[in-house]
């Protein structure tokens, strides 16, 4: 997030009105369970009234700290990521697509553990969330979600006005849609089939 948006709601003379815009300005930079999720989070955390023009200047700072180490350790992760990449291609080495392609539309970590109800994502700190993603990323795909362990996975799609339609597998336990490189091929099967199900028993 920028230095100016953090340091407004650092700056205790500044309007506590201001203070709170600035704080949703840093999600537009950073927010791992997209821009109203990751508001929702960082409300519920720190006893923020998400309509509260003027909320407590401590509990501002304590939702902005949340958001810096987390986003601090995606970094690291992204930097890391980078350099193995180049030191892969220079040896003619290739991840598998799917790999690539999910660190493409996630690079910055917008989104990166994306929910799609806003309402519904993990109650853990943000920070406790990206380790055990990058813990998932940086080892063999698995059955469970990687965030809170929970089998029930869903595949969903998504068709929001004014956005691209999106489509992927979702944790019914924390929320978050998992990445696809995280989750082993039979794993992702289910999840399509209980989708299939679902859509054949509605129709019925």
């Amino acid at each position: 997030m920028g230095v100016t948006t953090g340091a407004q709601v650092r700056d205790p003379r500044s309007d506590l009105a201001l203070r709170r815009y600035s704080l949703r300005k840093c999600l537009e930079r950073f927010a791992p369970y997209g821009h109203r999720a990751t508001w929702d989070h960082l409300c519920a955390r720190h006893g923020i009234d998400p309509e509260d023009r003027a909320p407590d200047p401590a509990r501002l700072l304590a939702a902005l700290e949340e958001l810096e180490e987390a986003r601090a350790i995606w970094l690291a992760y992204e930097a890391g990521f980078a350099e193995r990449r180049r030191r892969e291609k220079h040896e003619g080495l290739r991840r598998p697509g799917a790999f690539d392609d999910w660190h493409r539309r996630t690079w910055g970590g917008h989104g990166v553990a994306r929910c799609t109800d806003p309402e519904v994502h993990p109650s853990e700190p943000l920070a406790e969330v990206l380790r055990r993603l990058i813990a998932a990323l940086g080892s063999g795909p698995g059955s469970a979600c990687p965030v809170c362990a929970d089998t029930g996975i869903e595949w969903r799609q998504e068709r929001a006005r004014g956005q691209e339609a999106w489509s992927g597998p979702v944790c019914t336990g924390c929320g978050i849609a998992v990445p696809q490189p995280v989750l082993t091929d039979h794993a992702l099967a289910r999840a399509r089939l209980i989708r299939h199900r679902r859509l054949a028993a509605a129709a019925a």
